[in-house]
């Protein structure tokens, strides 16, 4: 399968909470998955992108379960290994009504700890328009990081945009050792998707446009800054633009919200769009994302996304 997209990282087994509050208290969870880049990739699949994820699954019925379902969501997944030795990682979400949501990590020595630079297929990647990385990946292990690396190598030698969503986990590594390793790889990439918080984290400043110059200073191209409910701000070194959020009404699951965002802007970039009508269309599936419980069973079809921007009529019956 030729794919436009290139992905890789680890995805874990997600139990989700029947409802809110301590996890001491919940006695029911959901079996899911979650991982912010095969988020993105079947983001990106519902939108109509080809996309492939790259990973290692133990070769355990965990395992089976979670390529089945990213593969049913229409990612490729033909690059996927499985890994005789090590299992398939495991999360357990803990929902508050009231402050943020937590997420509790059982992942040391998964099978996807394991990626190495001999996991990527360069003939795979080569073919594919967009890479798209995270800094989860980089912090999971030494190997995980050369991966990393190596894929932006690849990339640039065959003429792929980079696209970097810093996705801040400050329980994977130390903080220096975060800063220094993520303001490397902006300086590697050619777009980059920062939270408002982790710019504020990484810079140590507050304001918007003092971030997004730090941001610029390091080399992409382009800047896309999400700003919570506000939306986002796109910057260039030639240009700066708000672009307002979509409301909703009630936010039942903000996990995998920017991971959704991400999709929608690629595929806003693949189908010719402006940056602006990128970052709205960003705007629009990262809204989406925050109305269903899961990282991923918020995340609209093409269809979809096209009834709620006013672009095509819904006939329900």
């Amino acid at each position: 399968m030729t794919v436009e997209v290139v992905t890789f990282g680890e995805t874990m087994i997600l139990f989700n909470p029947g409802e809110s509050g301590s996890l001491k208290y919940v006695n029911q969870f959901t079996k899911q998955i979650g991982g912010a880049e095969s988020n993105f990739a079947i983001g990106l699949a519902h939108l109509g992108i080809r996309a492939g994820w790259i990973s290692r699954l133990g070769n355990d019925s965990l395992g089976d379960y979670m390529e089945a379902l990213i593969r049913g969501e229409g990612v490729d997944v033909s690059r996927v290994k499985r890994d005789p030795e090590y299992p398939t990682g495991l999360m357990i979400k803990e929902r508050k009504d009231l402050g943020e949501s937590k997420v509790y990590y059982y992942r040391k020595n998964s099978a996807a700890s394991r990626l190495s630079p001999a996991d990527l297929d360069e003939e795979y990647l080569s073919q594919a328009k967009y890479l798209h990385i995270t800094g989860i990946t980089p912090a999971l292990s030494s190997s995980c990081r050369e991966a990393v690396y190596h894929a932006i190598k690849i990339a640039r030698a065959n003429g792929l945009q980079v696209t970097f969503d810093p996705n801040l986990r400050l329980k994977l590594w130390p903080r220096q050792e975060m800063r220094r390793v993520i303001l490397d790889l902006c300086r590697s990439v050619d777009i980059v998707l920062p939270g408002l918080s982790e710019g504020q984290l990484l810079f140590q400043k507050e304001e918007q446009d003092e971030i997004l110059d730090e941001f610029l200073k390091l080399g992409p191209a382009v800047v896309v800054m999400k700003t919570g409910a506000e939306g986002a701000v796109v910057a260039t070194p030639d240009s700066r633009e708000k672009v307002a959020g979509y409301p909703v009404e009630r936010i039942v699951d903000p996990i995998g919200a920017g991971d959704g965002f991400a999709a929608g802007f690629v595929t806003g970039l693949l189908k010719g769009y402006s940056l602006v009508e990128s970052v709205q269309l960003a705007n629009a599936v990262g809204a989406f994302a925050l109305t269903v419980k899961g990282d991923i069973e918020g995340l609209p079809t093409w269809d979809e996304l096209q009834v709620f921007l006013g672009q095509a009529e819904e006939i329900g019956r």
